[in-house]
């Protein structure tokens, strides 16, 4: 997206930056907030039942198998998911709040395009494991938000000196950013276990 949505792009197709993003922001918070609220539904009559330990426990479990999965330790397959991308011709097709809230829309929903990285599954997991509407759509409206502030890195972006410039920034931080992005997640599977423990151990006295 940063390569789409942003000032050089936006003025090109004379589109005003702010207001595309602010559709994108919002599309991606809506999209979050709704499979958040529809997982936690599903949730709520079908894990709501298990201890708070257990539910724990099974996000940790899933963020693990997740990390390993991109890792490429348990295959080399890429990701399980669809294999599209928004449509790009919309940019030319429509005004830019059109697309800035459709775009945003499908990546707040997590598995609508490309699935680049396991925390996606980790969040939906997360929401399904709230075992509540609410609890869910808290867990899909963060999710969506933090997935979609990243399209504010180009806000700089006036020359197409500037996008090659991000650009090979974005090439030069990949590997380190992946790499960060699971030692992140095995925290958060190492606290969630931690916790679960927690839990099973008070409730056990």
């Amino acid at each position: 997206m940063l390569g789409s949505i942003n000032p050089l792009g936006e003025r090109g197709r004379r589109s005003r930056w702010a207001l595309t993003v602010a559709a994108y922001l919002l599309g991606s918070l809506a999209g979050g907030t709704g499979v958040g609220a529809a997982l936690g539904a599903i949730g709520s009559v079908t894990v709501s039942h298990l201890g708070v330990g257990v539910r724990t426990v099974a996000l940790a479990a899933t963020v693990a198998v997740g990390v390993a999965w991109e890792a490429g330790f348990l295959t080399s397959r890429p990701l399980p998911g669809p294999r599209r991308q928004v449509d790009e011709d919309w940019l030319v097709r429509y005004r830019g709040w059109v697309y800035g809230v459709s775009f945003g829309f499908q990546l707040g929903l997590g598995v609508a395009t490309i699935v680049t990285t396991a925390s996606v599954y980790a969040a939906l997991a997360a929401a399904l494991l709230t075992g509540s509407v609410v609890g869910g759509a808290v867990v899909g409206a963060v999710f969506g938000l933090a997935r979609a502030l990243p399209v504010l890195g180009g806000r700089r972006i006036r020359r197409a000196g500037d996008l090659l410039s991000l650009d090979a920034a974005l090439r030069r931080w990949d590997g380190p950013a992946r790499a960060a992005g699971l030692v992140l997640q095995l925290a958060v599977a190492a606290a969630a276990i931690g916790s679960g423990l927690l839990v099973a151990v008070g409730g056990s006295r």
